[in-house]
């Protein structure tokens, strides 16, 4: 488990792929005024049941506040880790005291979604899913990063965060088999937490549609939308001074104004 940082908690919920590590560009950024925790999926909640591993993964946040003495943090969930997220802050209200939903796919798993065709043979599929990421974030990271040095870099060492914190292709499929087991739509209506939907620009974001992550929007009141500029789907990582920067204003903004009774106390 990573607990890095001082300041306002934020719990950082992985994507599909489950490691935190993976994230360790925007954990650095975020830890630098913020308190982060986190954990890999695995840790947090083992999909044993998919009709239960969600509640597992909420079990597990619960223990990882428990243990940081964090009785309200913001809620930051990465692509799919935003369905959790957006489950844990309807199921615990009163832990969440915001809601970053990052690039999140669309509440409702669809039979024909892309995925689809890995989740018969998961660790047969991996060379196609792995060439096929590359296509995919090659425009971003051009975007993001100016000269091929900077690119080569930043593949470089992403590559070897995966290489060394790799992740499991039949836990990646029961995750999915969890959202496809869970009524995310319903969780999403009763959330009460200021929220912030966070994508990067639609041409560039070419694992999750934009239209997709809007519909949270739709779904949550209240929630409103930041695109992260020349991002697609791992601003975070690509740009993650910028993408923290973000999330401190949602932060700042997202606190509860202090009444004048308190006011009047602390003068």
């Amino acid at each position: 488990m990573l607990d890095r940082g001082h300041g306002s908690p934020i719990v950082l919920i992985p994507g599909i792929q489950g490691r935190w590590e993976w994230m360790a560009p925007a954990v650095e950024a975020l830890s630098r005024e913020h308190r982060v925790l986190s954990g890999s999926l695995e840790e947090l909640g083992k999909v044993d049941v998919p009709e239960r591993a969600f509640e597992g993964w909420f079990e597990g946040i619960d223990s990882l506040l428990d243990r940081a003495g964090v009785g309200q943090a913001v809620m930051a969930g990465v692509s799919f880790g935003g369905l959790i997220a957006a489950g844990y802050a309807a199921a615990r209200p009163d832990r969440v005291s915001g809601l970053v939903l990052i690039c999140p796919p669309a509440p409702r798993w669809c039979a024909d979604h892309p995925a689809a065709a890995y989740l018969r043979n998961p660790r047969l599929s991996v060379p196609q899913f792995a060439a096929g990421a590359v296509g995919r974030l090659l425009p971003e990271v051009r975007a993001a990063k100016a000269g091929w040095l900077s690119r080569a870099w930043f593949f470089a060492r992403h590559l070897g965060r995966i290489l060394r914190y790799p992740a499991s292709p039949t836990q990646m499929a029961a995750r999915v088999h969890a959202w496809m087991a869970t009524d995310v739509i319903a969780a999403c209506r009763r959330v009460t937490a200021p929220t912030l939907v966070v994508t990067g620009e639609p041409g560039l974001d070419r694992v999750v549609p934009i239209s997709a992550s809007l519909e949270y929007l739709s779904l949550i009141r209240g929630a409103r939308h930041q695109i992260l500029d020349r991002t697609g789907h791992i601003g975070l990582i690509t740009r993650p001074s910028e993408f923290a920067a973000l999330i401190a204003s949602f932060v700042v903004e997202s606190r509860p104004a202090a009444s004048p009774a308190t006011v009047n106390s602390a003068g």
